[in-house]
């Protein structure tokens, strides 16, 4: 079903801003960008879906390997021993003393839910061949690998991608183009320079090939 995504702003990167925008999206494709009142009458039947904020190309996760390999997502069970947060360093050393393959691949799993729920639709490589629980998780996620243009900067790695520093056109693996992949994420924020400030946990919805697959409201 040929879906209309609408925001109050639309950023494809590499073109100009679109106030009161909308990406149609057919299939794993994207079909129109523009208007919201244009891409609608170009697409009467199609289905609506609005969303508050700002609409902008999925969001690349340079650390990607970092956060699956070194870094431990707690179950929402183990909340009251462990937390909520990501476990790194001497924590993370203790759990793998102990942690068996079905709680490793738990927790590659959550890393990769939670790079969804902060818009990320591209995450950077190689994930070796050596480790074949990692490939078939992220390949089940539908999360595409790509390389990255830059190596990451210095500090720890972040589920937010914004936190190295970088800008939009930075952050994403590339802009929204007619009949380029529907790799989409949505923020709950007036404008580029608030998505900055804020960080990706303002992310809304992400839509992952076409598909939604995170929706926080």
């Amino acid at each position: 079903m040929l879906t209309i995504h609408a925001a109050p702003l639309v950023l494809p990167v590499g073109a100009a801003a679109v106030a009161e925008g909308a990406v149609a999206v057919d299939g794993d494709r994207i079909a129109a960008i523009g208007p919201y009142e244009e891409v609608v009458a170009a697409h009467p039947c199609a289905r609506v879906r609005r969303w508050p904020g700002l609409l902008t190309p999925g969001l690349r996760q340079d650390r990607a390997r970092e956060l699956l390999t070194r870094c431990y997502h707690p179950d929402p069970r183990e909340a009251g021993e462990l937390g909520e947060l990501p476990l790194w360093g001497e924590e993370f050393e203790r759990l793998a003393v102990v942690m068996g393959p079905a709680r490793r691949a738990g927790s590659v799993r959550r890393g990769l839910q939670r790079m969804l729920r902060h818009g990320t639709t591209q995450v950077v490589g190689p994930f070796d061949a050596g480790d074949p629980a990692l490939r078939t998780a992220v390949s089940r996620s539908g999360l595409t690998e790509v390389s990255s243009p830059h190596p990451p900067g210095p500090g720890p790695a972040d589920l937010d991608p914004f936190a190295a520093g970088g800008d939009l056109a930075a952050t994403v693996h590339g802009p929204l183009t007619v009949g380029g992949r529907a790799d989409l994420a949505v923020f709950d924020v007036p404008g580029e320079d608030a998505l900055r400030a804020g960080g990706a946990r303002h992310c809304v919805a992400t839509v992952l090939a076409g598909r939604l697959v995170h929706r926080a409201r």
